[in-house]
């Protein structure tokens, strides 16, 4: 398989609530940007969780870096979500932790030498811009901040994709340019990043490639930005 990732014919069915997501085909190559948007419901974070294989697809295969969710076993999934970084809107910070620990349990937990752990958050929070927050609390930092502590928690096992599910959905716009332009520094490096977002105006002004869902069907794939002013 070439590229980081790709869906063929792909379709997510929930016994309650019915399909999600409905035969849904797309690729992202090696350090591609992409967005994914559309309406509350269209399916953006059904799609996010089945990349991150959270939820398994119905019909169709989803492929991550050679896992193919056909094929791919339960006990195998932490092997893949170590090669993943997720952010969420709401942070999910450990409350009880300084900014530093935060980041270090993603590399203990995933049995990193505890000699090198030390090194690498300073590393991950200086990438960030949060150096000198390190044994801040959570609570003592603002929206932006507790994101970029996100961020480098997602990025402590250095992923080769970044799925970024409505980061800046609780920030002002002036962290929100902030946490895309860290994002577009992560990417600049070789990562490959999908970032779901309601933000239109954010993805007419970055000329990147998007995706856009509309009650599970993708109805757009590309980069012509004059498509979303219809939206506006």
């Amino acid at each position: 398989m070439s590229g980081v990732l790709r869906l063929d014919a792909v379709t997510k069915e929930y016994p309650r609530t019915g399909v999600a997501v409905r035969d849904v085909s797309f690729a992202v190559d090696k350090g591609e940007f992409v967005f994914l948007t559309g309406p509350s419901g269209s399916g953006k974070s059904t799609l996010l969780k089945l990349l991150s294989f959270a939820e398994r697809p119905s019909q169709g295969d989803v492929k991550v870096s050679g896992f193919s969710s056909a094929t791919l076993r339960d006990r195998e999934i932490p092997q893949l979500r170590r090669r993943l970084g997720i952010v969420f809107q709401d942070f999910r910070l450990l409350t009880d932790r300084t900014v530093e620990a935060n980041v270090a349990f993603a590399l203990e937990v995933t049995g990193a030498a505890a000699g090198t752990i030390g090194t690498k958050v300073g590393r991950l929070l200086t990438q960030v811009g949060l150096a000198s927050k390190a044994t801040a609390m959570p609570h003592e930092l603002s929206g932006g901040e507790q994101q970029r502590v996100a961020i480098a928690r997602a990025l402590a096992n250095d992923p080769f994709l970044l799925l970024a599910d409505e980061p800046t959905g609780n920030l002002d716009e002036r962290a929100t340019r902030g946490i895309v332009q860290l994002l577009r520094e992560i990417n600049a490096l070789g990562t490959a990043v999908i970032m779901a977002t309601h933000d239109l105006s954010l993805i007419m002004r970055s000329g990147y490639r998007y995706l856009e869902l509309e009650r599970g069907t993708l109805l757009y794939d590309g980069t012509d930005a004059r498509r979303l002013t219809r939206h506006q």
